[in-house]
C-alpha cells in the first residue's frame, strides 16, 4: 500500500499545525495528506489513460484540498502562505 501509517504520521509531523504526528485534523495536516494522494493518482493516471474512476477520484481530492485551502485563506493569511511553500503549491 502506497499510504501507510507511518507515511501518514511523517507528513502530519512534517506539515501539521502542532507539528505532531498525531495532529490530524489540522487543515495544513489534510492539505499535505490531499497532495500527497493527488500525486499518487496523477502518476496513475499517466500510465492507465483511461482509468475514468480513478480520475474521477482525483477531481473530488482536488476539490476538497481546494476547499480547505480556501478556508485556511480566508481565516488566516500566513498558515496558508506557509502551507503553498512548504508544499510548493501555485494557486
Amino acid at each position: 500500500m502506497y499510504l501507510t501509517t507511518a507515511i501518514k504520521q511523517e507528513l502530519f509531523k512534517k506539515h501539521g499545525a502542532g507539528k505532531k504526528a498525531t495532529d490530524s485534523g489540522s487543515p495544513e495536516s489534510q492539505i499535505a495528506l490531499f497532495t500527497h494522494r493527488i500525486n499518487h493518482l496523477t502518476g496513475h493516471l499517466k500510465e492507465n489513460k483511461k482509468d475514468f474512476a480513478t480520475q474521477q477520484g482525483l477531481m473530488k481530492l482536488v476539490g476538497k484540498r481546494k476547499k480547505l485551502l480556501n478556508y485556511l485563506q480566508n481565516t488566516d493569511i500566513s498558515r496558508y502562505r506557509a502551507v503553498l511553500a512548504d508544499l510548493d503549491l501555485r494557486k
